[in-house]
C-alpha cells in the first residue's frame, strides 16, 4: 500500500458539491416562495370574487319596497349603492373569515354603475423559506385583487 501526496486537485470535489448542494437549496427555497406567494395572490383573488357576486345581490329588501331605489341602467333588475356593496363586504367578512393572507384590507367596495359590485382587496404575502429576506425589505410581498361581479 502505497500512499501518494495530496495532489493539486486534492478537497475541490468536496468543495464543488457543497457549492451545488447550497445552490440547490437556495433555488429550492426560491421556488417554494414563489409558490406560496402564488397562491397566497389565488386564495384573495378567490376572496375578492366571493366578496363581490354576494355583494352583486346586496340591495336591502327596504330600499327595494319602500321605493329608494334609482331607475335601473341598460334594464337591470337591481339598482346597487356603494353603501349597500360595504355593507356586504362587511357581512360577509364578518360571517366567515377569510383564510387569506396577513393584513387583509378592504380598499374598494362599491358600485361604479348600480348593477355591479366592484371589490378591491389588498394584503401582504409572506413567504416562508424567504421571511428573514423579506423582513429586511418591508416585510412582505404587498398583493391586491379586484373582482367584479353584475347583479342581473
Amino acid at each position: 500500500m502505497s500512499h501518494e501526496p495530496p495532489g493539486p486537485e486534492s478537497g475541490r470535489i468536496l468543495l464543488l458539491t457543497a457549492a451545488f448542494t447550497a445552490f440547490a437549496l437556495a433555488l429550492a427555497a426560491v421556488v417554494v416562495s414563489a409558490t406560496a406567494v402564488h397562491l397566497d395572490r389565488k386564495r384573495l383573488y378567490d376572496l375578492a370574487d366571493l366578496l363581490a357576486a354576494d355583494a352583486a345581490q346586496a340591495m336591502p329588501s327596504e330600499t327595494f319596497y319602500a321605493g329608494g331605489t334609482a331607475t335601473p341602467q341598460d334594464g337591470a333588475v337591481l339598482t346597487l349603492s356603494d353603501a349597500d356593496v360595504r355593507a356586504a363586504v362587511r357581512a360577509a367578512l364578518a360571517e366567515r373569515p377569510p383564510s387569506a393572507p396577513d393584513g387583509l384590507v378592504v380598499v374598494e367596495a362599491s358600485s361604479p354603475d348600480g348593477r355591479s359590485a366592484r371589490v378591491t382587496l389588498a394584503a401582504v404575502a409572506r413567504p416562508p423559506l424567504l421571511r428573514w429576506f423579506t423582513g429586511l425589505y418591508g416585510g412582505g410581498i404587498p398583493l391586491s385583487a379586484t373582482s367584479t361581479a353584475r347583479a342581473w
